[in-house]
């Protein structure tokens, strides 16, 4: 048996599909426990018991829960070393790494959900991310300078970037700049994304 084999708390088409994504490009052991959100699955007792939030993804590996997507991306990429998309403690990316993943967390997913509700942002003493144009100003500054966040080098952050770009473009929350468009045109085109669109189309037929 595989140890480090990952159960993910999946639905499709929601944001566990770009965990899908990573688990592919680390061609990493998993099996997926599919919920149905539309019938309530994530809010039944069972699921509630795995994330009180009632949200996906959630994994577990070796006994050990995680939730929140970038707890969960850190985790995965540290996991597979050898897919080299993680930068290892003391090399000189590991900081800038860690920066882009905290940075969607913290600055990139308030701003899109008060952007969706047509909420102005906090004042900027108060706010976490300042606005949302000044977030994907960052971004798009960031992108320029290389194809990926952390220059030649493909990272865990682009997977979970370019899924979350593109589906934040899809609802209309997003109109990207050249470099975030090609950005996202890039990561659309890895195997990866290919086989969790393949997997969520599955799913959905089913």
């Amino acid at each position: 048996m595989n140890a480090r084999r990952i159960t993910l708390y999946h639905a499709a088409r929601s944001r566990s599909s770009g965990a899908v994504a990573l688990l592919e490009a680390l061609g990493a052991d998993y099996h997926l426990h599919v919920l149905d959100l539309k019938a309530g699955a994530n809010l039944a007792p069972t699921y509630l018991a795995i994330n009180p939030m009632g949200k996906v993804p959630a994994i577990v590996h070796d006994g050990a829960l995680v939730t929140e997507q970038v707890a969960i991306y850190l985790y995965l990429a540290d996991l597979y070393p050898e897919a080299g998309l993680a930068p290892p403690i003391g090399d000189a990316q590991r900081g800038p790494y860690l920066r882009w993943m905290a940075f969607y967390g913290a600055c990139f997913e308030p701003a899109m959900i008060d952007r969706a509700m047509r909420r102005e942002p906090p004042p900027q003493s108060m706010s976490p991310y300042n606005d949302a144009d000044t977030v994907l100003q960052v971004i798009e500054a960031q992108l320029a300078q290389g194809p990926y966040l952390l220059g030649d080098t493909l990272s865990a952050a682009d997977v979970l970037w370019g899924n979350a770009l593109k589906w934040t473009t899809e609802f209309g929350l997003v109109s990207p700049a050249p470099a975030t468009a090609a950005f996202i045109a890039r990561m659309g085109a890895l195997a990866a994304f290919d086989r969790s669109r393949q997997i969520d189309a599955e799913l959905m037929a089913a």
